[in-house]
């Protein structure tokens, strides 16, 4: 699969972008601006940030930081879920950083390991210790929510 991705002939999951920077220690965020060739500004405008979408579950993801090049440990990905939509990723993702997911608008059931949490727009969530999870939207409007990244060293 990591070969059609590098050929171009196939987009890749959100599954296997998390086992990607699971398996190199590294945030989607990063391995995502590695293969852009993006601006080295301090100042990202809103028109230039990184935007993926999962071909599997449709959900849109936007890079908010870091800025390429920047030092600073945090990443902050804004995330649009839509209707039904599930995307899990492996425990090994959340292995190097600590994780607070806030919600702005809509329902978001997050299940982390055999645990479920139902948070709604305002509600905000610290991860516990890495496993296998999910973010889920059950209900039949989108989801937006904040995924803040505390990179912790090596």
């Amino acid at each position: 699969m990591i070969a059609k991705v590098e050929a171009g002939r196939s987009s890749p999951t959100a599954m296997l972008l998390g086992k990607l920077s699971g398996a190199f220690g590294i945030t989607i965020s990063t391995l995502l601006a590695r293969a852009e060739d993006v601006n080295r500004s301090r100042v990202l405008k809103h028109d230039q940030r990184l935007v993926w979408r999962d071909p599997q579950s449709g959900y849109v993801r936007r890079q908010v930081f870091p800025i390429p090049g920047s030092t600073v440990p945090i990443d902050l990905v804004e995330v649009e879920l839509p209707a039904g939509a599930k995307v899990a990723y492996p425990a090994s993702s959340y292995s190097f950083a600590k994780h607070l997911i806030w919600v702005q608008k809509g329902r978001l059931v997050f299940v982390e390991g055999q645990q479920e949490h139902l948070l709604r727009a305002g509600d905000c969530l610290e991860l516990g210790e890495p496993q296998d999870c999910r973010y889920e939207n059950r209900s039949g409007a989108s989801c937006t929510y904040l995924v803040l990244l505390l990179r912790q060293a090596p």
